[in-house]
């Protein structure tokens, strides 16, 4: 059975047109790298992929790290964006580099 909701409702609830697509990231830096060394792939990787495509990444770790990549106003990120991330991350020599299929943000 078909739900009709109003377009605010649909909004609220992030549903139809206002559904929100993301992916899951993950990956290691290898053994003994100096918190210096951190810092500055994190930021980078903020700066050079994340930021120039209208992206927004929630993570944390210090040699192991995961997150949630999702796009900063309402939207669905796409594949691309998938394949950008896991570029980068592999590129910079990065170990165990994960990134999942896309998913529902708000309910899956």
């Amino acid at each position: 059975m078909a739900v009709n909701r109003s377009r605010r409702l649909r909004k609220k609830l992030h549903l139809d047109e206002f559904q929100e697509f993301g992916f899951s990231v993950a990956w290691s830096f290898p053994a003994g790298t100096d918190t210096a060394t951190i810092d500055k792939t994190v930021d980078d990787f903020i700066s050079e992929v994340i930021e120039p495509q209208g992206l927004a990444y929630d993570g944390s770790g210090y040699l192991q790290w995961e997150g949630l990549v999702c796009l900063q106003k309402t939207g669905k990120c796409t594949d691309e964006h998938r394949t950008a991330v896991s570029q980068w991350l592999t590129a910079k020599g990065l170990e165990n580099v994960q990134v999942t299929e896309l998913f529902d943000v708000w309910w899956d």
